[in-house]
This record gives C-alpha cells, sequence and structure tokens, in this order.
C-alpha cells in the first residue's frame, strides 16, 4: 500500500511538472517537450529527484523503527494496520455508495406483482453513477438553453468563424515574422543587404548559366532591363521560379531545389539588377512595365547612375585630401 501512494505521489508531481511547463514554454501548435526536446531531461529530473524523495523518506522510517524496542515496534505496527484497514474501509464505502449502491436483502422484497408467462420483475435501483449521470444531462440542458436561448449566446457556428478569423490572423502575422514560410501570395520584396548577397549567390549558381552573370541575357531573357514577359512585381518573378516559365522554352521549376526563402531572396536580387545596363544585353522582350515595380524602388537611368558614381569617386578623392591635409598639419 505505501507503493502505491508513493508511485501515485510521483505521477503527481510529474504532472504538475509537464503542465507547468507547458504553461511557461509551450504554444498553441505544439507541445513544449515537442518544441524543446531538453525539457524532457528536466522532466525526468524531476521524476528522479520525486524517486529519490520518496526512498529517502522510506529509508528514513525504517531506521527510526528500527530504533524502537520490541513494544514500541508492535505499537507502531498495530497503529499502520488499524490506518491501512481504516483507508481500505473508506474506498469500500465510497465504491458501495457511488458505484453499487443500496440493494435489498433479497429477491422476495423486492419482486413485483407483474407477471408476463412466468417471467418476473425485480424493483431493483438504478446505480448510482448513472443517477448522476443522468443528473449532470438535466443541469448541462439548463444551462444550455439558458445561455444560447435566453441570454443569447454566440452559436457554434458564430463561434467556430470568429475562432477561424483569429488562427487566420495569427498565421498571418506569423508568416511576416517567418521567412520560411513564404509564397507567392505572401512575398515581398526583400532590401536587407543580407538577403540580397544570398540572392546573388543563388543567381550566380543556378540562374547565371541562362540569364548571363550580369543579367543581361543569354538562352533565357534579359532581367536588367524594364520589360517583362511573364508579370514584372516580385509575386510573379517569384512564381515563375517557383513554378517554371511558359512551357517549352526551357525555364525549369525551381522549387524542388530551392528553399522558398531561397526564391524571395533571389528574386529580390534580380530586381536589384534593374536598368544597370550590362554590355550587349539581350533585346527586351514582353511588356514594359515601370509601373509594375516594388513600392518604394525607383528606376534611374544608365546615364544617372554614371553620374552618380563619379560624384561619389569625387566626394571620396576630396575626403582622402582633406584627410591628408590635417595629417600634414
Amino acid at each position: 500500500m505505501k507503493t502505491q501512494y508513493a508511485i501515485f505521489r510521483i505521477l503527481v508531481v510529474a504532472a504538475i511538472a509537464l503542465f507547468l511547463l507547458e504553461k511557461i514554454a509551450g504554444t498553441d501548435t505544439q507541445w513544449a517537450i515537442v518544441e524543446y526536446p531538453v525539457l524532457i531531461l528536466l522532466l525526468l529530473v524531476v521524476i528522479l529527484f520525486s524517486i529519490g524523495m520518496e526512498v529517502s523518506v522510506s529509508s528514513i522510517q525504517r531506521l527510526l523503527f528500527y530504533t524502537l524496542n520490541d513494544e514500541a515496534q508492535a505499537r507502531y505496527l498495530q497503529k499502520q494496520a488499524a490506518r491501512t484497514e481504516k483507508r481500505i474501509s473508506w474506498w469500500n464505502t465510497m465504491y458501495a455508495k457511488f458505484i453499487i449502491g443500496k440493494r435489498k436483502k433479497s429477491e422476495e422484497e423486492i419482486l413485483l406483482d407483474h407477471d408476463y408467462d412466468g417471467i418476473k420483475e425485480l424493483d431493483n435501483n438504478l446505480p448510482p453513477w448513472w443517477l448522476y449521470g443522468f443528473y449532470a444531462t438535466i443541469l448541462f440542458a439548463v444551462v444550455y438553453m439558458a445561455r444560447y436561448h435566453i441570454f443569447d449566446g454566440i452559436s457554434q457556428d458564430e463561434e467556430y468563424r470568429i475562432e477561424v478569423a483569429e488562427a487566420t490572423k495569427a498565421i498571418e502575422e506569423y508568416r511576416k515574422t517567418a521567412k520560411g514560410l513564404v509564397d507567392a501570395s505572401t512575398v515581398i520584396l526583400l532590401t536587407d543587404i543580407e538577403d540580397l548577397r544570398v540572392g546573388e549567390s543563388v543567381f550566380q549558381s543556378n540562374c547565371a548559366v541562362c540569364h548571363r552573370a550580369d543579367g543581361g541575357g543569354g538562352i533565357g531573357p534579359n532581367l536588367a532591363d524594364n520589360y517583362w514577359i511573364l508579370g514584372g512585381n516580385i509575386k510573379d518573378v517569384f512564381q515563375v521560379i517557383a513554378e517554371g516559365g511558359r512551357p517549352g522554352k526551357g525555364m525549369i521549376s525551381w522549387k524542388q531545389d530551392l528553399k522558398p526563402l531561397e526564391m524571395a531572396q533571389v528574386a529580390s536580387y534580380i530586381f536589384s539588377l534593374q536598368d544597370t545596363n550590362p554590355a550587349d544585353a539581350k533585346a527586351p522582350e514582353g511588356d514594359l512595365l515601370i509601373d509594375n515595380l516594388p513600392a518604394g524602388m525607383t528606376i534611374t537611368s544608365g546615364e544617372e547612375r554614371v553620374d552618380e558614381t563619379k560624384q561619389l569617386e569625387a566626394e571620396a578623392e576630396e575626403l582622402s585630401t582633406d584627410t591628408e591635409k590635417e595629417e600634414n598639419q
């Protein structure tokens, strides 16, 4: 009996520890011990600690028992036996009260006068657990009727629609920060320098063979001008990379080779090639779609880029000259 109580206490402690871990580190979509496997070790530590406490307490009790004299040991065992018997008696009483219920002493006392071709009926009492369950259904029906038919509570269909709307909003918020879940409907232009560097690396490894390293076009079309064959916004470019281009034109689907984030990065890098005017670029193909660029991106002509470069070089040279003068002084 002591062993059974010890096991019960250990299980209760483990359940409480698991509940607290879920409250602290768990999410609505995944268990904490699944998302963070290291928490399994922490849970095992708690269980082992509980087992150690039970063993330690039991050892101390046994050690103290052997320090008693024979008479004291007999009294202790007698009290323990009485306590155990009392617990067993209590459980038996509860079992009889809620499971078995009251029974008549004999069938003659509960025999009804009904007689159908020799078949007689006994007036047995229903089991208490059945009656309590029946009363619970009545109480539930009253509460349900009051909430939904008297106080105009929201229906199950409305609850479902509200939960779906909340889940959809949560998914959208999560996708804003989870770049790896991007698709053609959620992709946005990436302007971070690290994203563009990765996009350039992917482009040089996979796309340059058909579009040239500078995007000027070879087997594939020119990606450095403002003319587009299958749409000129970030979603269109992502879709072409993921699903492939026009049938029979050689552009394959890359969704099996590239991750969604990599496709978003290389698509963003392609937009950084706009109007770079590479030498010997392929003739424009498709439609001119300057107004279809992502928000915040502007197009400058090649001459403007050259002038801007010269201006930056002049400013850098002037700054270098001023620095040398200061050092000489």
